[in-house]
């Protein structure tokens, strides 16, 4: 019997909400933890990319462009480690869990537990990273990368102005929540891979805003004591590109809802557990899914 490559789209929206109900009904300690674990993950793309980008002053000058889709092409390494592990990453979270407290899988109050959670458990690993991998090992301290990571910081935070920074939050979670449904559409690692890497590389190279990756690299400037100081990162930059990531998510998550989802019942789905999945497709093999 021939099986689909991938999920029909609205295969992927139930898919999503059996996600969230599944992570919210994970302990809090092993979502704190995981979410730990992806900013660590999340920064290891990070860091490549500032490697790339740092190191190559000469091409920068005469082609920036070429520079920005070369850093743009590495960086996803770090969400594909994440959703083949099964850690939590905020970004994708702001897509799910409003999808499930729209169907009325979960209540309300899911939303701001996990978020914040995730939110903290994210920037612990992000920091982590940048003060131990990134810094205190000698990696980034020495030009030309400490230089170029102190003048990203005015080019990422302070030069441009607050909505600018959350516009560009918007299109980096639109993105981000694509790769997330086409990979979870996809049923084999190679596919879910693909899926992932090319929406990444596109809100990388165009210079979007993803407010766990400026864990990483704004925290990284701070700590090397560039120009951007903690207060005006978190007042401008944390904060607008939160917001800016939850409007990108909702403009992926709120359509799917809409279009695919309107006479789905989560009843049977309430009180199942992270990786006791039972979803229902004609695939034997896919009878259980790691969130």
């Amino acid at each position: 019997m021939y099986t689909p490559s991938t999920l029909k789209p609205a295969e992927v929206a139930v898919a999503l909400v059996e996600q969230a109900v599944a992570k919210h009904n994970t302990r809090l300690d092993k979502t704190f933890f995981k979410a730990v674990l992806a900013g660590v993950m999340l920064s290891f793309g990070g860091l490549l990319d500032l490697i790339i980008s740092g190191g190559s002053a000469g091409l920068t000058a005469s082609n920036p462009g070429i520079v920005k889709v070369l850093g743009g092409f590495v960086f996803p390494v770090g969400l594909v480690m994440i959703v083949l592990q099964g850690y939590d990453l905020l970004t994708s979270n702001l897509m799910i869990f409003p999808m499930a407290v729209l169907r009325r899988a979960l209540p309300w109050w899911s939303i701001p537990v996990n978020w914040i959670v995730v939110f903290f458990g994210n920037l612990v690993g992000s920091l982590f990273f940048a003060a131990i991998l990134a810094k205190y090992d000698g990696l980034m301290v020495d030009d030309p990368y400490a230089s170029y990571i102190r003048s990203f910081a005015i080019t990422k935070a302070i030069t441009p102005e607050w909505y600018q920074i959350f516009l560009r939050g918007i299109g980096c979670n639109w993105l981000v929540c694509i790769a997330v449904c086409q990979a979870t559409g996809a049923r084999d690692t190679l596919s879910k891979i693909v899926s992932i890497w090319f929406p990444i590389w596109v809100f990388v190279a165009c210079g979007f805003d993803h407010v766990v990756a400026n864990m990483f690299s704004l925290s990284l400037s701070i700590m090397l004591h560039s120009e951007l100081t903690t207060d005006l990162y978190i007042r401008k930059s944390l904060i607008a590109s939160l917001i800016g990531n939850i409007v990108g998510a909702l403009f992926v998550g709120l359509p799917a809802v809409y279009f695919y989802l309107g006479d789905w019942h989560a009843d049977d789905m309430r009180d199942v557990e992270e990786a006791r999945i039972e979803r229902k497709t004609s695939n034997p093999s896919d009878s259980e899914k790691t969130a």
